[in-house]
């Protein structure tokens, strides 16, 4: 290898230099300059190099022993690849796999590559090792185009791979609808079994492809079980593919009896209850809702019955109709606030079902939130009935922060619930408008450093507890008020200007932080988090233990990470957990009583189970409600990287996504790439990185199905795979957006 590499270096002096260069004698060495040629499908360069050499077209190099026609065809490089079949290389060589240079093509989806192999003689028929042809890449792929082609050279488009699977089992797998249609038209047997009985439209209702599903029946398809017995519909019910069992009743009226019957079944199992109530919801409404309140009663009337009993049998009771509890949740999420609000009250529990609410719409979320934060309280709304002189907040503009901690601190928190009055000192006036003035004054107050509450993140645009504020003998008093404040404001939907760090909003709703919300106070400290999990520290010598230096009200002081840190070195195994630790060192537990006393007020008023329903940019929005967003400078000062340019179709589709989207979303977007939802004074050529300015940049990213796009907020870089329509990204980009804080990449 480093003789190999010796000469790709010489090679790339050589051209820089515009000089020629010879092939080496030894086929080994040879190759390995050609190799980077071909790739590049520099086919003059290989010419020249061929034409006064001895080497071996068809020497087989490499672990998997292939040889210069299969890299051409795996990357596409037609020039070479029809440089190669001249000079005598083999189309129809398999490599260890069994792979020829035509099943690299395919799979690949390389027309031009395909084309000119056929012409040479390549045998579309051959095998690799797992029995796969050339169709069979093709079909999995869902390469239609190339497909039409291809079939026309074929003389048995049912050819087998090892496990009985013909290009229409897996096509059918994947939900590839053209690709099904050309296959079928080409003579491909509707109804043919792999080994363990399974036809091609078993494997559409094995992952739910109703379109696929549809087109197989609509030609005929036979309803079969597999050898165990087991029949499409049963694995529509066991995947949870409502709309796939929709058609197969539309082509078989009596399976929706087998439905029915299933809801009946003594030994039922629960999943399978789930299935059935999401199928119903496909059929008649009235029926549904039936089934659903019944068993809704039952659930609720077991749930509060078990509520007086022990905890244990309790826990145990959900665990048991868990999968029935989520079945009603996906069906109707705010059945969780009609039925089963005894849930919310217990955290262990509701984690099993919060996935499924969050990934309701925002709007409605909000109005779970108010609707659950107010029933059972009178009007709300004190400008409306008469006030009692006792219930008035009476404050002194000249000492607003103090005077009213002092007079919240007293006041009945009931009635605080159920409307505020405020009036300034010497001044008639009263009302909302002095509410709103109230808040106002008081989103400053807080972060007033003169109280050494909050100081700025790195960018200056938002607000993080100061672990330092113990200067101020009063500061966990003021802690509990400024949770007090912004609890009220929410309960009453009052704005306040004033924005947190990312990471104080997850403390807020009992998230846990990760290393890159270091950046807000620390982006420099959070680029080393991110080196240090992004490289081997193996043989780096950095001789880090799980302690670290940190100030101690005032002093530098070693502090364990963990028990006996200061003993345990960091590794490339365990760096994982020194990043996460040293996290939440930074930023919870330097600031942990100011954080509990913060929410000792909050919780006041908003209890922890509502506030749940959210992620930490939607309470930004709730607190501090919506920024403006000035797309046309967005797009304007955006920078784009690893193979990005403005002008690619990528790059203008999403810049018509951000168009579309609604601006709540927009704004998801920005925290997400980010971690703010504001745009500095001056607007996005004044967005600040880690190491100073450093613009939206927008970086290219290999696609594969289901990939969502990513991010680093570090350096405000949006990771955006090369999706091959609009349709796609928009898709993939909400969904990493709706689910961004849980580091989602694939879904």
């Amino acid at each position: 290898m480093e003789r190999a590499m010796e000469q790709l270096n010489r090679l790339t002096r050589s051209l820089r230099r515009a000089r020629t260069v010879e092939l080496p004698d030894d086929n080994e060495t040879a190759v390995y300059t050609l190799m980077p040629m071909v790739m590049a499908d520099q086919h003059r360069s290989v010419s020249e190099l061929l034409s006064n050499s001895k080497f071996d077209v068809n020497y087989a190099f490499g672990r998997v022993k292939r040889s210069l026609l299969h890299i051409a065809a795996n990357c596409g490089s037609v020039e070479c690849l029809v440089l190669l079949l001249k000079k005598g290389a083999n189309p129809n060589y398999q490599d260890i796999s069994g792979c020829t240079p035509l099943h690299l093509a395919a799979r690949n989806g390389q027309k031009k590559c395909m084309s000119k192999l056929l012409e040479y003689s390549a045998d579309v028929n051959i095998c690799n090792n797992e029995g796969l042809t050339a169709i069979h890449w093709l079909a999995v792929n869902g390469r239609t185009e190339l497909l039409h082609d291809l079939v026309q050279h074929v003389s048995d488009v049912d050819v087998e791979d090892a496990m009985g699977q013909t290009a229409l089992h897996v096509a059918c797998q994947n939900g590839h609808k053209t690709t099904v249609q050309c296959l079928l038209d080409s003579g491909a047997d509707i109804n043919r079994p792999n080994v363990s009985g399974a036809t091609p439209l078993y494997f559409a209702c094995s992952h739910g492809q109703r379109d696929t599903a549809q087109i197989l029946l609509l030609r005929g398809a036979k309803y079969l079980p597999d050898k165990n017995g087991v029949t499409p519909l049963d694995l529509c019910v066991q995947g949870g593919y409502g709309e796939t069992c929709e058609v197969l009743i539309q082509y078989h009226p009596r399976l929706f009896q087998t439905i029915i019957q299933m809801t009946q079944s003594e030994d039922l199992r629960e999943n399978m209850l789930r299935q059935v109530l999401e199928h119903l919801s496909q059929q008649s409404e009235s029926q549904y809702l039936k089934i659903l309140t019944s068993l809704a009663e039952v659930a609720t009337t077991n749930g509060h019955k078990l509520l007086r009993m022990t905890s244990p049998r309790f826990i145990e009771f959900v665990c048991k109709h868990d999968e029935v509890l989520k079945c009603f949740v996906n069906r109707n999420p705010k059945i969780i606030f009609d039925h089963f609000h005894f849930l919310l009250e217990c955290p262990e529990l509701m984690s099993r079902f919060m996935h499924i609410i969050k990934a309701q719409p925002f709007k409605d979320r909000c109005e779970w939130f108010y609707e659950h934060l107010h029933s059972g309280q009178p009007d709300s709304d004190m400008v409306h009935r008469p006030v009692n002189e006792n219930d008035i907040l009476l404050v002194h503009r000249d000492s607003i922060f103090r005077s009213s901690c002092e007079v919240v601190s007293k006041a009945n928190c009931a009635k605080l619930k159920q409307g505020i009055a405020v009036r300034f000192h010497g001044e008639e006036g009263m009302g909302q408008g002095v509410v709103r003035e109230w808040f106002d004054i008081l989103s400053n107050e807080i972060v007033n450093p003169d109280y050494a509450l909050f100081t700025q993140s790195a960018d200056g645009t938002t607000f993080q507890p100061n672990s330092n504020s113990y200067v101020n003998p009063d500061h966990l008093n003021y802690f509990r008020f400024a949770g007090q404040i912004l609890g009220l404001a929410l309960n009453h939907r009052q704005l306040v200007n004033i924005y947190f760090t990312r990471s104080f909003y997850k403390h807020i709703l009992g998230i846990p932080v990760n290393y890159q919300d270091v950046a807000s106070i620390d982006p420099e400290y959070a680029k080393n988090l991110q080196w240090i999990l992004d490289n081997d520290i193996s043989d780096l010598g950095l001789e880090l233990t799980f302690s670290v230096e940190t100030d101690v009200f005032g002093a530098m002081e070693e502090v364990p990470l963990k028990p006996g840190g200061g003993s345990i070195l960091v590794t490339q195994n365990n760096k994982a957990e020194y990043v996460q630790l040293v996290t939440e060192l930074r930023m919870t537990r330097a600031i942990q009583p100011q954080i509990n006393a913060f929410l000792q007020g909050f919780h006041m008023f908003i209890p922890p189970s509502l506030i749940q329903l959210f992620d930490e940019y939607e309470l930004e929005l709730l607190l501090s409600g919506m920024p403006e967003i000035d797309v046309s400078d967005w797009i304007k000062n955006t920078e784009y990287t690893s193979g990005y340019e403005r002008e690619d179709p990528v790059i203008q589709w999403f810049w018509e996504v951000v168009e579309d989207i609604t601006p709540e979303e927009r704004v998801l977007l920005l925290q997400f790439v980010t971690g703010s939802s504001r745009v500095p004074h001056g607007g996005f050529a004044n967005i600040m990185g880690g190491s100073g300015l450093q613009n939206f940049t927008i970086a290219a990213v290999p696609y594969t199905p289901n990939l969502l796009p990513t991010s680093s907020t570090c350096i405000n870089m949006l990771k955006l795979p090369e999706y091959p329509s609009k349709e796609i990204l928009k898709d993939r980009l909400l969904v990493a957006l709706h689910c961004g804080s849980y580091g989602y990449t694939m879904a």
